[in-house]
């Protein structure tokens, strides 16, 4: 495991599966959302993202969170590692709102400066809007995988939990 793409959708805990498995792995974590937004929530153009992203994926290690599914198909060909969060969208919209409430006002560590926590009924409006299309996204790739790609379809609390549990921890992972 050297190139991990996590997916999911707002709330399925991908920044935090990604936090955590760096930790295990030693891998360096990208956040998408540190691509899409600058300070003050304004959002980059479409080519500065896809230059940005690309300078992530054409690294030798990286676990990459976040959606940005114009650039699946080079993050595709380059991780061998594809995490989809297929989490509940009640527990989703719950997630959401506590990590919200838990930070207003802070700027959390996967977004830039100057973009600090805040309610947003576009972003609920956004979360409920792609709940079908989003997920169609994931469906995609974990049903017809490339060969090269491990796709692991995570759907629940305990599921994500236990594949956690099966990484090694990078001091005990042998040099290749």
């Amino acid at each position: 495991m050297k190139r991990v793409m996590i997916i999911g959708q707002p709330g399925s805990g991908k920044s935090t599966l990604a936090r955590m498995l760096g930790e295990r792995t030693g891998l360096p974590v990208r956040h998408i959302d540190l691509i899409h937004w600058k300070s003050g929530w304004v959002e980059r153009s479409r080519n500065e993202k896809h230059a940005m992203a690309h300078e992530v994926h054409m690294q030798d290690r990286w676990i990459f969170e976040g959606n940005m599914s114009a650039t699946y198909p080079e993050r595709i060909a380059r991780a061998d590692t594809c995490i989809w969060l297929d989490i509940p969208l009640w527990l989703r919209l719950w997630r959401v709102a506590k990590r919200t409430v838990a930070h207003y006002g802070q700027v959390r560590p996967d977004l830039p400066d100057g973009c600090p926590e805040q309610f947003s009924a576009e972003f609920y409006h956004f979360i409920w809007t792609t709940r079908k299309t989003g997920r169609l996204q994931g469906l995609k790739i974990v049903s017809d995988p490339p060969p090269h790609l491990a796709v692991h379809h995570l759907q629940s609390v305990q599921e994500v939990r236990r594949f956690l549990a099966s990484i090694p921890a990078a001091s005990s992972i042998q040099p290749a």
